[in-house]
Formats: C-alpha cells, sequence, structure tokens
C-alpha cells in the first residue's frame, strides 16, 4: 500500500496517507496506457477538414468540346479531376476521428497513470487547498511551496470556483475534480497534486 507525506499549503509536512493498492500501486500497464492517450487525442481532433469534389468546384456545367471529330480525348467537363482548377478525388470529408474503449481497458489505464506517478515521485498529497479570494500570484506561490511550480494537474474533491480562478493563467497548470481525472491530462503533467478528499473519491470510484 502506497505511503505518501501529507503536506500543508506551506509545503510542510502534517502527516501521512496510505493510498489503495488497487488503484495507485498497480503495475503500470504501458500499452493500455498509450491505448488510451491515442483515443483521447483522436478525439480531441476536430475533423472539419474538406476537399472538392467535381461537383462542388465552380464552373464545367458546359462540355468543353463535342464528343466525336476532333481528334482529342472525349471529355464531360473542364472541372473533371484530371483538369487543372478540376475536382478532387477522394480527398478528406468533415468527419469524427472519436472512439471508445472498453471501460474495463479505461479503467486500467487511469489507473495506470496514476500508480506510475506514484512510483516516479510525481504525486503531492495536500491535507486541503483553499484560498480567501481569486489571486494568481497566491496561487502561484503554493505550487512554489510545493516544488511544482512547472506543469501541474491539480485535483480537487469538488469544484472550487476560487482556486479555478486562481490559477487558469499559469501556464501549464491545470485544475480539474476528481471525477474530471483523464489518463492524457495525468501524463502530460510533471506533477500530479491530489487533496486528501479527491484522493479519497478516486479510490471510492476506482478501486
Amino acid at each position: 500500500m502506497p505511503k505518501l507525506a501529507v503536506l500543508d499549503q506551506k509545503g510542510t509536512e502534517v502527516g501521512n496517507i496510505e493510498l489503495a493498492d488497487s488503484v495507485f500501486g498497480i503495475e503500470p500497464n504501458e500499452h493500455v496506457l498509450y491505448q488510451a492517450v491515442v483515443m483521447q487525442q483522436a478525439s480531441l481532433r476536430q475533423g472539419t477538414h474538406a476537399t472538392k469534389n467535381r461537383s462542388a468546384v465552380r464552373g464545367g456545367g458546359r462540355k468543353p468540346w463535342r464528343q466525336k471529330g476532333t481528334g482529342r480525348a472525349r471529355q464531360g467537363s473542364i472541372r473533371s479531376p484530371q483538369w487543372v482548377g478540376g475536382g478532387v478525388v477522394f480527398g478528406p470529408t468533415p468527419r469524427s476521428y472519436s472512439y471508445k474503449l472498453p471501460k474495463k481497458v479505461r479503467r486500467l489505464a487511469i489507473k495506470s497513470a496514476l500508480s506510475s506517478k506514484v512510483q516516479d515521485n510525481e504525486m503531492i498529497v495536500l491535507n486541503e487547498l483553499t484560498m480567501d479570494a481569486p489571486k494568481t500570484k497566491d496561487f502561484a506561490n503554493i505550487l512554489k511551496n510545493l516544488s511544482a511550480d512547472r506543469k501541474a494537474l491539480v485535483v480537487t474533491g469538488d469544484f472550487d470556483e476560487t482556486v479555478a480562478i486562481s490559477a487558469r493563467n499559469i501556464p501549464g497548470v491545470l485544475v480539474l475534480t476528481a471525477n474530471e481525472v483523464n489518463v492524457l491530462d495525468v501524463v502530460n503533467h510533471d506533477k500530479v497534486i491530489l487533496t486528501q478528499d479527491a484522493a479519497r473519491k478516486l479510490e471510492e470510484v476506482l478501486g
């Protein structure tokens, strides 16, 4: 059972917490992690690319020359694909790239991501995260006290508007609730900062 120090907002150790093996102490499955990251990245693609086929290109309504007797190859439109300015054959069309992995695979992926952060000493547990007023400077100082002032993912138990507003202008910092934690964001950040409340909620949902 992984045992981590619990810190306060000043970076002082105030206790310890034992995290569930089933969520934070499994052997990370790299292939499942890869599958989950690719799935999320694919789902983020807009898929709005498009080209015009011969029916969508302007012009070409008249047959360029008569069918027979000219000695040239027969042509029906100057917007056929072989003409300069003609339509595109089999070009990309708007589509969705999203797909889904089985529920058990997605669950294994998020467990693998969290366990990997614990094993690499890239997870920090806070006793609580509260702010009196929205202030980016104060939030930046908290991150500095925790030695996590670079790319940091902050996970809270419940949505706190004051915390969210304080963090949103800091480059590389993202605040999520326990219900919003996902593989891509965990993998993309150097440090994961969990409140005790968030850790227990993750154990409850994923355990």
